[in-house]
């Protein structure tokens, strides 16, 4: 299979007359009463067991955006979202994914030591992260009739750094971006429950080294870690308990830090080769030809607005402005003098980043150019590493997260039917895809701690 060319901050096409300043206004204006609303909810912790899951509020964003364009059809003409602007919503998505990055990156450099101090398991057990999705789901996926979506689907858990990845290599609207985004949706929906749920399974059967569980358990998506260490750790003694959640913690770190890079050069490269190698042999129709996919009718009916460096930037300084809104009402933080440095700083992180991209001829990804410029702002021993370490720390990445995936949700209407194509089908591939990062990990880590004589 032969991938797409890497793509800008968006594609390349010339914008439609639909879509001019004023609907994107109202797309913009639509997001900030997404994000402020999804903020207020704030995070909902439901007990299960000895556990709890965390509803956190980017799925409110996610869920609330999704609806107002499944809705628009019954809504007041005022308040519909025309597949326009959703196909616009979309667009933006993935230039906006890059101030998460951005802030991964800076927290990658802030972290570098402890992370190299972690150990060889912890270390080691990385790759059953980054592999174990692959293996477990994308068998099952080409099983079950699932196609070119099976390698967005399975080569990650489908957090907001593998959306980019995606996004850039391929496109949203492309079989691989359904794949992701529709895992994205079942793991952020069901994945604390059935990985909470699988960790205490596993645990009870006593086979595995606690601590091996808990590496397993940093997936790198915050509500999940917890969720599976909580089940691990109420089955252990006080003192266990606690280094269980020690060593979950020390895992989701290495995991949500160096995970863009073990997705983009290995895990990702992995999935499409063994997606070539196994899919004439598992998938349905075997042996002929893949069809090309139907264009979705939003692809056809409307072109994604191309977007400049200036309108990037517009779009940056917007998506952090709502992060913000979202640090102030979930984590207390009001936007003061050092907050507003600190916003500065990550949408300077992704410029900076975004131009040297495109100066060395777009042959490196702008996820690797922003993630390296925010490692070198913060790694220990480059000027004022300290101060700007100090500055991005105070806004938390989650609330980045909850615009963008407002974003995604009013991009979603328009990929519905694709969704309801692969139906239970997906929510089975993302169950495998989970359970593969998860038993992976603990599988080289209880190697490592436990190597045969």
């Amino acid at each position: 299979m032969t991938s797409a060319p890497l793509a800008t901050g968006s594609p390349a096409v010339a914008p439609p007359s639909t879509t001019g300043r004023a609907g994107l206004l109202v797309l913009f204006l639509l997001a900030l009463v997404v994000v402020t609303l999804a903020e207020l909810i704030g995070n909902v912790a439901i007990p299960l067991g000895h556990g709890k899951i965390i509803l956190l509020p980017l799925l409110w964003a996610l869920l609330m955006g999704g609806g107002l364009g499944l809705a628009a059809p019954r809504l007041p003409h005022a308040l519909r979202l025309p597949v326009s602007l959703q196909v616009a919503a979309g667009a933006i998505l993935q230039p906006a994914l890059l101030l998460f990055v951005a802030k991964l990156g800076l927290l990658v450099g802030a972290s570098l030591p402890k992370i190299l101090g972690a150990g060889w398991a912890l270390a080691f057990q990385e790759f059953g992260h980054f592999f174990g999705t692959m293996v477990f789901g994308l068998p099952v996926a080409l099983l079950l009739g699932v196609k070119r979506e099976a390698i967005g689907a399975t080569f990650s858990v489908g957090r907001e750094p593998s959306l980019a990845i995606i996004g850039e290599r391929y496109g949203m609207d492309s079989p691989e971006g359904r794949g992701v985004l529709a895992e994205y949706l079942t793991g952020t929906v069901f994945g604390a429950v059935f990985i909470a749920v699988l960790a205490g399974l596993v645990a009870s059967l006593g086979i595995f080294n606690p601590l091996a569980l808990a590496m397993g358990a940093g997936v790198g998506s915050g509500s999940m870690m917890a969720a599976a260490a909580g089940a691990i750790a109420a089955q252990q003694t006080p003192e266990m308990a606690k280094e269980v959640a020690t060593f979950a913690a020390a895992s989701n770190l290495i995991t949500t830090t160096i995970g863009t890079y073990f997705t983009l050069f290995l895990s990702l490269p992995f999935t499409v080769w063994a997606y070539g190698v196994l899919e004439p042999i598992l998938g349905r129709g075997r042996g002929r030809p893949e069809a090309a996919p139907e264009p979705a009718a939003a692809a056809t009916a409307h072109a994604a607005p191309a977007f400049g460096l200036p309108a990037l930037v517009l779009i940056w300084l917007a998506t952090a402005a709502f992060g913000l809104v979202g640090n102030w009402l979930t984590y207390g933080t009001r936007p003061d003098g050092q907050v507003l440095v600190g916003g500065a700083i990550i949408v300077g992180a992704v410029v900076v980043g975004e131009v040297l991209y495109r100066l060395a001829g777009r042959r490196l990804p702008a996820v690797v150019w922003v993630s390296l410029i925010g490692m070198a702002l913060t790694y220990p021993g480059t000027p004022f590493s300290a101060e700007i370490a100090a500055a991005t720390g105070r806004i938390n990445f989650l609330a980045l997260a909850t615009p963008i995936l407002a974003f995604a949700g009013l991009s979603l209407a328009k990929d519905f039917p694709a969704f309801r194509r692969l139906g239970w089908r997906i929510v089975v591939v993302s169950f495998m895809a989970n359970a593969g990062t998860f038993l992976g990990a603990a599988l080289i880590a209880q190697f490592w701690m436990h190597p045969p004589l």
